[in-house]
C-alpha cells in the first residue's frame, strides 16, 4: 500500500458514484488529469432544518420501532457502515463524503418535543442513533444529542442508544435520571479488541479499552448497558468473539448482541477497495467467506438472512457466539423498559 495515497484517519479511500446525480466527476481516464481528483478531506458541516426527526422503522429484523438521528454522515468512518448508502440521498458520496460532510439537524430537540406532544402518540422506545452515531466528534461542541436527552427526560419517554464514543459519559447525569424510572438502555458497540485493526477499520472511534471503560462507568452509575459485538467479519474479527464477550461481561455489561457483516449498495465497492489496500494477503479469504454467508454475494436484502447470514460458516460464528454468551452472560439481562412514566401532553416547553 502506498502511504502517500492512503488517507490516514479516514475509513473509505474512494468516492463512489451517486445514482441520484445526473453528472459527476470520474477517474476512468486518469491520464487526462493534471492533478488527482481526491485529496485528504477536511470535515465540513451542513446545517439542515428538517420537518421531522422521528422515523418509523418498518424492517422486521432491526429490533426497533422508531429511530431518530441528529446527524447524517459520521466522522467515525467505520468502513462497513450500512448508513453510508443513505448519504447519497443528500447528493454526496457514500465513501469519503459520508465521513467528511456531516449534515447537522440543528432543530432536532424542538422537533422531538413536537413529536412527543402529539395527542395520539402512545409511547414505545425510540432508538437514538438508528443510522449514524449520535456521539460522533462534533457532538462535543454542538450538544444536539444532549438537548434531545433533556426532552426525553422532561417527558419521561423511553429510549435506546448505541454508540462507539465515550462522549456518552458526558450525559451520565441525564442517563442516570432516566435509568431511575427504567426509561433507557445504552449499548456500546465493540467490534474488535485489536487496536491495529480498529485504527484502520473504525479510524475516528474510541479505542476498545475506552469503550470498555465506558461500559464499566455506565454500569456503576446504574445505567442499563449492553454491548453489540457487530458486525462480525469473517477472517478479520470473528475469532475475537469469546474475548470481546468476556471483556464486556467483566466490565459490567448486562447483555450482548451481534450481527453479521453485509455490504449493500456502494458499501461493497468501498469495503473491497479498503480490504485490498489494508489486507491484500487475506482479501480472497475474507471476501469469499462474506459471500458464502449471503447467497453468493456480499450484499443481502433478505429479511432474516441479511443480519445473521446463512450456511456453514455463519452457523459456526453463531455457535461460537451462543457458547460464549452462555458462558459469560448467564442470568444477565437488561431490565424491562417502563412505558407508564410517559407524561402525555408534557410540562412547560423547553423551547
Amino acid at each position: 500500500m502506498d502511504e502517500e495515497e492512503y488517507f490516514k484517519g479516514r475509513g473509505a479511500q474512494i468516492k463512489t458514484g451517486n445514482k441520484f446525480l445526473k453528472a459527476q466527476y470520474v477517474e476512468e481516464h486518469i491520464e487526462g488529469l493534471d492533478e488527482p481528483l481526491l485529496t485528504a478531506p477536511t470535515t465540513q458541516l451542513f446545517y439542515e432544518t428538517p420537518k421531522k426527526i422521528v422515523n418509523k422503522v418498518t424492517s422486521p429484523d432491526l429490533g426497533m420501532a422508531y429511530s431518530t438521528n441528529p446527524y447524517q454522515g459520521c466522522e467515525h468512518g467505520c468502513i462497513y457502515c450500512y448508513a453510508r448508502n443513505s448519504h447519497e440521498y443528500w447528493g454526496f458520496s457514500a465513501g469519503l463524503d459520508f465521513e467528511s460532510k456531516i449534515v447537522v439537524k440543528k432543530n432536532a430537540a424542538s422537533l422531538l418535543e413536537k413529536f412527543l406532544l402529539n395527542p395520539n402518540w402512545e409511547p414505545v422506545p425510540i432508538s437514538v442513533s438508528g443510522n449514524t452515531d449520535c456521539y460522533q466528534p462534533i457532538e462535543k461542541k454542538l450538544e444536539i444529542t444532549r438537548s434531545m436527552l433533556k426532552v426525553f427526560a422532561q417527558y419521561r419517554h423511553p429510549l435506546g442508544m448505541i454508540t462507539k464514543n465515550s462522549l456518552v459519559l458526558r450525559d451520565i447525569d441525564l442517563l442516570t435520571d432516566l435509568a431511575k424510572d427504567n426509561l433507557v438502555h445504552v449499548y456500546i458497540s465493540i467490534t474488535t479488541l485489536d487496536e491495529s485493526l480498529r485504527r484502520v477499520m473504525e479510524p475516528r472511534t474510541a479505542s476498545a479499552l475506552k469503550r470498555l471503560q465506558t461500559v464499566e462507568a455506565l454500569a456503576k452509575a446504574g445505567v442499563p448497558v449492553g454491548v453489540m459485538n457487530a458486525p462480525i467479519i469473517p477472517g478479520l474479527n470473528h475469532h475475537e468473539i469469546p474475548a470481546v464477550l468476556k471483556a464486556a461481561a467483566d466490565h459490567g455489561a448486562q447483555t450482548v448482541g451481534m450481527t453479521i457483516v453485509r455490504l449493500n449498495g456502494s458499501i461493497g465497492q468501498i469495503f473491497e477497495d479498503w480490504l485490498r489496500k489494508n489486507f491484500p494477503d487475506r482479501f480472497e479469504k475474507v471476501w469469499n467467506q462474506i459471500c458464502s454467508m449471503h447467497g453468493g454475494q456480499v450484499n443481502d436484502s433478505q429479511f432474516g438472512r441479511r443480519m445473521s447470514g446463512e450456511g456453514n460458516f455463519a452457523e459456526a460464528i453463531h455457535q461460537l457466539f451462543r457458547t460464549s454468551k452462555a458462558k459469560y452472560f448467564k442470568d444477565r439481562r437488561m431490565p424491562p423498559i417502563d412505558l407508564t412514566k410517559f407524561r402525555k401532553g408534557g410540562n412547560l416547553s423547553l423551547f
